[in-house]
């Protein structure tokens, strides 16, 4: 991650300039973008995307939306991944989602670029648990491992064959080894 902007900045400010590709985010003043997408990187997050839209979007559970942002706690952050309960996403009279998203999300998944810090990464999953996130993964596609977070416990180190822990009312049972068989797209 670079830092984009100096840091005089306020949250509010940061919020009235324009979007960049790829997403900036705002932490404790500072503005950082995030690292392009690669090709492993969007491979898991699409799939990730359909996966989880797959079980809940039709029972109205959950629904898991791309590249985020969510401003909750004098962050603004762009989740990979942010999974919000449907009762917590806000419609407008036209029964659309409204664009500004002032929650954490239920549950935030990042991907690990290489060229990010796993402690900064690591620092927004974090600030998602403090404010009512209820479940963070943190993907390595290159160790293939899942750093798996709940609020007030220790992460869970998953790889191979251990079973991820999804939301609550997701009905999406997964393997470390199954999420990273997804980047395989040529057959052998």
């Amino acid at each position: 991650m670079s830092v984009a902007k100096p840091a005089s900045l306020t949250l509010d400010e940061f919020l009235h300039l324009p979007e960049t590709k790829p997403a900036s985010i705002y932490i404790d003043g500072e503005i950082i973008q995030k690292p392009m997408p690669k090709t492993r990187h969007s491979r898991l997050q699409a799939k990730l995307i359909n996966g989880i839209n797959e079980v809940t979007e039709k029972k109205q559970i959950a629904y898991a939306f791309p590249e985020l942002r969510c401003t909750f706690g004098g962050r603004s952050i762009v989740p990979d991944v942010a999974v919000i309960r449907w009762q917590q996403i806000e419609f407008d009279e036209n029964r659309e989602p409204v664009d500004d998203v002032l929650i954490a999300p239920n549950w935030t998944i990042e991907i690990l670029s290489p060229d990010q810090s796993s402690n900064r990464v690591t620092s927004n999953i974090l600030h998602c648990l403090k404010y009512g996130c209820k479940l963070g993964w943190l993907i390595d596609p290159d160790d293939r491992s899942v750093l798996v977070f709940k609020p007030h416990q220790q992460p869970e180190f998953c790889h191979k064959e251990d079973k991820l822990t999804v939301l609550d009312g997701v009905d999406l049972e997964l393997t470390v080894k199954q999420l990273f068989s997804w980047l395989k797209m040529k057959a052998e």
